[in-house]
């Protein structure tokens, strides 16, 4: 078991931001290489939990996010890694212990280092062209040196961080659509 706390921004993207971004970071960072996932949330009132197959990588987990989206950008999380053949058996378990509100999401994405800061330039079905920047830390009194980091990256590169109004309505409306998508 792994935890941690993840200091995590993030931001829409045009495609034509997105691809520009990708060869600065190519030519400027250190290239992480793909990490194509498929992911099941697992919706709850107050945190988010997570089965992740890492196809890219060959390795799964489960995740337990202890903080929500659009609830300040410091997420503790306790991670569990399992193996790829166990990611059916535990999203039948969650659904089977009573989550009833599950999304499963398709990540495309490639992450970089650049200054410290991990890069995850991403495309899914719900975001479209997003990037995530963010720092591990181990303690809260690492966060504010964090914060600084990646928002000086983020002007760097000319990327507008969500706010955490804009990232609540984002996500709420994207649950909304979701739902309203697989109740069909």
């Amino acid at each position: 078991m792994k935890r941690q706390i993840e200091i995590e921004y993030r931001a829409k993207l045009s495609k034509e931001k997105h691809d520009s971004l990708h060869q600065f970071l190519c030519e400027k960072g250190e290239n992480l290489g793909k990490d194509d996932k498929n992911v099941f949330f697992f919706i709850m009132e107050n945190k988010l939990l997570k089965v992740t197959n890492n196809i890219s990588k060959n390795n799964a987990k489960i995740t337990l996010k202890l903080n929500e989206i659009g609830k300040g950008a410091a997420f503790e999380e306790i991670e569990f890694p399992i193996s790829n053949n166990d990611v059916s058996t535990a999203v039948f378990l969650f659904k089977e212990l009573g989550f009833i509100e599950v999304q499963e999401s398709f990540q495309k994405r490639e992450n970089f280092i650049y200054k410290d800061v991990e890069i995850a330039l991403k495309y899914s079905e719900m975001w479209k062209h997003h990037i995530e920047l963010e720092i591990i830390i181990s303690d809260e009194s690492q966060k504010d040196l964090a914060d600084k980091k990646i928002k000086n990256v983020a002007d760097e590169l000319g990327v507008i961080i969500m706010t955490e109004e804009e990232l609540i309505k984002f996500t709420k409306s994207k649950n909304e659509q979701y739902n309203d998508d697989t109740n069909k």
